[in-house]
């Protein structure tokens, strides 16, 4: 297809005209962006809905101000379907998953995308492009925070707090294949059911009031590392059961963020997307045989109701769009 017929043609996109509530995501007719040097344009087949997508929708904007009407979604899986100039490590029809923050082209709740050509790599073959679309922001950030923050090794004993979650359920797999022992939180029997599924070593249920009181009895002489991927109260007191030299990672917008410890490293961190990252993450997809947990699946005319569904909290691993079979 010409160039000159692609800028005449639309796509459906789901968008704000302003910040709100769920509601104001619309399904719109929006022009399909152009690729320009270096960036490929992606037909989508599914797009990852996360809590930082609703920040957005609610008003959170890193710097500036947005340009409306404002596609949202950081992340996605689909074929590519162009390539601006200078791109030379895709073909057209070749199954890519992405990831970019902040795209000035317009996000991934759309039936295409444009990006950046570096932060876009092949699919993984485990993966069919449904659960890829739900884990590669959530992959990077994962694999990130247990193999380069904490450097999780066979035999350490790591904490995932909010192991239930997006991120945590891959976070958990990640740190298995290192053959390193697993305690994850939980809450309620179909969260413990899901972590006993990934084969955790043990779970401490956030519903009790004891959960210091668990994590002794599953870890008597304490932890080595924490994966903090939500910010409490409970989380401080199992905190509180580092070892001496211990080592806490937690991705960038956890609040409340842990509090310093004397002898304790402590790092946050950003997901980040590159060949090299993704290259990553694939040996490590296929390492860990990685199950991609979802907890719902919207078309994109009802991502309001994925919204709706990221405000009740507790979702058992990613809400995802499908926007073509």
């Amino acid at each position: 297809m010409r160039d000159t017929e692609r800028d005449q043609e639309k796509m459906k996109a789901a968008a704000i005209n302003r910040f709100g509530p769920p509601s104001v995501l619309k399904l719109r007719s929006l022009p399909i962006p152009q690729p320009g040097a270096g960036e490929v344009l992606i037909a989508l087949h599914a797009a990852g809905v996360g809590v930082w997508d609703a920040d957005i929708r609610g008003g959170w904007w890193p710097e500036g101000r947005p340009k409306f009407p404002l596609i949202l979604g950081t992340d996605g899986a689909g074929v590519i379907a162009q390539k601006g100039t200078h791109t030379v490590r895709f073909k057209i029809g070749d199954r890519v998953w992405a990831y970019e923050f902040i795209n000035p082209k317009g996000g991934f709740y759309a039936e295409f995308v444009a990006v950046n050509a570096q932060h876009v790599a092949p699919v993984p073959k485990r993966l069919d492009l449904l659960h890829a679309g739900a884990a590669a922001v959530t992959g990077l950030t994962a694999l990130q925070g247990i193999d380069d923050h904490l450097r999780v090794r066979r035999g350490t004993t790591i904490l995932i707090f909010g192991a239930t979650g997006a991120v945590g359920t891959l976070a958990v797999q990640f740190a298995k294949r290192h053959g390193a022992r697993v305690i994850g939180t939980a809450r309620g029997r179909a969260g413990m059911a899901l972590l006993k599924k990934l084969r955790v070593d043990g779970v401490v249920d956030l519903n009790r009031k004891d959960a210091g009181d668990q994590l002794c009895a599953l870890a008597p002489d304490g932890i080595d590392a924490a994966l903090a991927l939500a910010g409490s109260k409970t989380l401080e007191q199992l905190l509180d059961q580092m070892r001496p030299g211990g080592r806490i990672a937690f991705p960038n917008g956890v609040e409340p963020a842990p509090r310093k410890r004397s002898k304790i490293r402590i790092r946050s961190y950003d997901a980040i997307a590159s060949p090299k990252h993704f290259a990553r993450l694939n040996r490590a997809v296929e390492e860990a045989r990685l199950q991609v947990p979802i907890a719902a699946v919207y078309p994109l005319a009802q991502v309001a109701k994925a919204h709706e569904r990221i405000k009740h909290g507790h979702v058992l691993g990613r809400i995802v769009l499908r926007i073509r079979r």
